[in-house]
């Protein structure tokens, strides 16, 4: 099959398109034939370069966490799939008998492998993973619209379960226009909050209006916390989700929160070392959620959305043989929503 292999760290020229033996499947796994493979800033691109704090692999390594594909072949014990089926694979791979995994946080075990990360990905034409992380996609859903779903959505969804967020509430998402953010804002619309995306490009703000968001504010004015409010109609926001993790986007989130409200992180790629005012948080019986990743329960909930009409936002597709290009768009920060290799040719 062909791979696109990392040999050594260093810029997207260190990717090499190679030949290598196809993966056969353990007696709990499946084999599928890739269709698409995610290009994320984390998982690949830091990855890559080397700076990765929980990357865990040697060379050569095969990149490509989120993947979608057909069935190629069943492993002896595997039920409930046939070869065929159109499906996609969520990539964090838990110990199903950890406690952590036993009592809902299955993204906080330390059994926690990630494909493409701790294992070989799927930047290639086949990959074989475990049948209890693969999930079916719906018909008329395009490999790069799946893939789009396929740990974003999930990222999404624990984010939302762990906050408990209801129908009608209202959610700010800064940074919007990442894959992860724009997955977010769509899928909080999907459920039924009222929803401010935020960007700090107005570029990036226009395209934001155009995927249907009529509340679209500058994170970095400083009337923000006016505006949020105003748009609101005078009320806080009962969700924030802030998955940059700078430290005056933070304070104007905290500013905006609602008595009761919560603010939720999964990542802190614009700094990590944020204010907390304490007596603002007991006063306002306001929470803060850290979410590390999703986990199949939050995977197979995302699924049923995406079966009743959930969609994500696909900026950009690549060949596989174009990984490196893909990886140096990624790197621009021109996109907005998911970017993707497809192993067939793009048209």
């Amino acid at each position: 099959m062909r791979a696109v292999t990392l040999r050594e760290f260093g810029g997207p020229e260190v990717l090499r398109l190679e030949h290598l033996p196809t993966p056969r499947p353990g007696p709990a796994e499946v084999l599928i034939r890739v269709a698409a493979v995610s290009v994320g800033r984390l998982l690949d691109l830091v990855a890559r370069s080397g700076k990765h704090p929980y990357a865990a692999f040697t060379f050569p390594h095969i990149l490509g966490a989120e993947h979608t594909g057909i069935i190629a072949a069943l492993g002896s014990d595997v039920q409930g799939f046939a070869i065929g089926d159109h499906v996609a694979t969520f990539p964090v791979i838990t110990d199903p008998d950890c406690p952590y995994v036993k009592s809902g946080y299955a993204e906080l075990s330390p059994t926690a492998r990630i494909i493409g990360t701790h294992t070989p990905g799927a930047d290639a034409d086949y990959i074989a993973v475990p049948a209890t992380n693969v999930f079916a996609v719906p018909d008329g859903l395009d490999p790069a619209e799946a893939v789009a779903l396929a740990l974003a959505g999930v990222v999404a969804m624990n984010q939302f379960t762990r906050a408990g967020l209801e129908a009608g509430q209202r959610v700010v998402v800064q940074g919007a226009s990442s894959a992860l953010g724009s997955t977010t804002a769509l899928l909080a619309k999907h459920l039924g909050a009222e929803v401010i995306v935020t960007s700090r490009h107005h570029v990036k703000r226009a395209r934001l209006r155009e995927l249907g968001f009529d509340m679209v504010l500058d994170s970095d004015s400083p009337s923000f916390v006016a505006d949020a409010h105003a748009a609101f109609g005078g009320h806080g926001a009962d969700l924030i989700v802030d998955n940059l993790g700078d430290p005056q986007l933070w304070d104007k989130g905290m500013s905006t929160l609602a008595p009761r409200g919560a603010m939720v992180t999964s990542g802190a790629f614009l700094g990590g070392l944020v204010q907390l005012d304490l007596r603002r948080l007991y006063t306002f019986g306001q929470r803060v959620i850290g979410v590390r990743s999703g986990d199949l329960i939050a995977a197979g909930r995302l699924w049923a959305e995406v079966r009743a009409g959930f969609r994500s936002v696909v900026d950009r597709t690549f060949s596989l043989t174009d990984a490196a290009l893909a990886h140096e768009y990624v790197g621009s920060s021109g996109n907005v929503g998911r970017v993707a290799l497809l192993t067939e040719p793009t048209q």
